[in-house]
């Protein structure tokens, strides 16, 4: 079966950075959810993107936001997009047809997706000036692109390089992170407000936990392919 990526130092620089991007935004997470303690950060209740909100706190998007690391959150946030993007086209040769394609598109719009979202916080002066939109289209792109593109992957595996139990974990979770989508939504536009970072990591989790699978298994893979093969000597048989 024809690969779809490439080998050598580009291929091995893309995967590095394909694990990496997603490792820095959880390391990104943690340290501004420990920051943001007047009150303490719920992961259950609060807003994914509020980490991300700087100055002064402010009630937004029915919760109070107090994110004294914010900067930091929407640094994590632009690097994942940037080492996303980046990663994706040098481990997928696009001269190899549609397939590695699709993964390039797809991972492009989830990148510029959440390096968006860092960009652009879900602020009151963004939604007063309108800069929320870009916030909103950024949010749900990544959402949707990057479930997308764990499917794809998942489905490409082979062809990646992936062992099966990648193929069909990264298949799994774009599936979950798909469905838990539109609960997501309707939470948030009925009003209910039920535990929102619940459903909100309930969509982004599984692209992370994907693009690591992803990414540690490329390097598997390189260094598999990398590693020289001992043959047996045919025996000399004496005359």
């Amino acid at each position: 079966m024809t690969s779809i990526v490439r080998s050598g130092a580009a291929g091995r620089a893309g995967a590095v950075l394909l694990l990496i991007g997603p490792l820095l935004s959880w390391v990104a997470e943690l340290i501004t959810a420990a920051a943001w303690q007047d009150p303490p950060y719920a992961p259950l209740y609060n807003w994914v993107s509020h980490l991300g909100l700087t100055g002064a706190p402010q009630t937004a998007f029915g919760q109070v936001g107090n994110s004294p690391l914010g900067a930091v959150m929407d640094a994590g946030w632009v690097t994942y997009g940037l080492l996303l993007i980046v990663g994706t086209f040098l481990v997928f040769d696009v001269r190899r047809g549609a397939r590695p394609i699709v993964v390039a598109i797809l991972a492009t719009i989830a990148g510029v997706g959440v390096a968006l979202v860092g960009t652009f916080q879900g602020s009151n002066a963004n939604v007063e000036t309108g800069l929320i939109a870009f916030h909103t289209v950024g949010a749900q792109s990544v959402m949707l692109a990057g479930n997308v593109m764990a499917i794809v992957v998942g489905a490409n595996g082979t062809r990646i390089g992936l062992s099966h139990g990648r193929s069909i974990a990264s298949i799994v979770l774009g599936i979950a992170g798909l469905v838990t989508f539109p609960v997501f939504m309707a939470d948030v536009f009925t009003g209910w407000m039920w535990n929102v970072g619940l459903f909100e990591r309930g969509v982004i989790y599984p692209i992370m936990v994907g693009h690591v699978l992803l990414g540690s298994g490329l390097i598997g893979a390189q260094r598999n392919r990398s590693t020289p093969r001992l043959t047996a000597q045919p025996e000399r048989v004496a005359s």
